[in-house]
């Protein structure tokens, strides 16, 4: 990739609250969702890629739409500017073949 991407991840209580944010992060800004998993005692992780300019609005409306949906909780979130190669390449954050076509 020539130019770092910054990530995003925001984990929830609820599934109702985890679609609320990744519908809001996807259209608040230029990014890509690649990452979604399902947690322990009913919490569900998601993660964005793009330029720091885009992660950033979007990771302020998934925490908000997220909070906004009834019953949903946001239990962590953390942004990360310019992960390292080394971090990219072990955690599951990479922009896959699968995500590749939804890609800005």
């Amino acid at each position: 990739m020539s130019q770092q991407h910054a990530v995003g991840v925001i984990q929830t209580l609820g599934f109702p609250a985890v679609l609320a944010a990744s519908d809001a992060m996807l259209k608040a800004g230029r990014v890509t969702l690649v990452y979604f998993d399902k947690g322990e005692s009913g919490t569900f992780v998601i993660a964005i890629r793009g330029p720091i300019s885009e992660v950033r609005p979007s990771m302020e409306a998934g925490l908000k739409a997220a909070e906004n949906t009834f019953g949903g909780k946001v239990t962590t979130h953390y942004t990360v500017p310019n992960p390292p190669d080394n971090v990219v390449a072990v955690l599951p954050i990479d922009y896959t073949e699968e995500v590749e076509q939804f890609r800005f």
